[in-house]
Formats: C-alpha cells, structure tokens, sequence
C-alpha cells in the first residue's frame, strides 16, 4: 500500500488537491497495477516562512504588530 506525502505551501482549494490525489491515484494503478483502493496520499500545507532552502526561509514573516 504506497502512502504518497505531498508537501506544499497553503494556496490550493479542495477541488484542486482532489484532482492532484486522483492523478497520482490513477498514475499509480496504471503503471504500477496498484489497486487504487490500496493508495493512500495526504496532502500538509506548510507556511513559506516555515519552508527553508540553503538555510534560508522561502519567504520573512511579516512583522509584529504593535
């Protein structure tokens, strides 16, 4: 049973993501005769300023209000 982890930042509706989940779904079963049952994907937003590439944030948060 693959467990597909899909890592990207907030911005995608629900509709998009079930498009994505049913994509990867029948990718698999097509070219690894995966049952589509057996496929699991889950999806985990992460802010861009909690992604961090080369040891910088992908984007500076915004400052405290004061």
């Amino acid at each position: 049973m693959p467990i597909v982890r899909i890592e990207l930042f907030p911005g995608r509706d629900h509709a998009r993501k079930m498009e994505i989940a049913e994509g990867i779904t029948s990718l698999l079963h097509e070219k690894a005769g995966i049952s589509p049952s057996a496929t699991t994907v889950i999806f985990s937003e992460i802010a861009p300023t909690d992604w961090v590439v080369g040891g910088k944030p992908y984007a500076s948060p915004e400052p405290a209000e004061t």
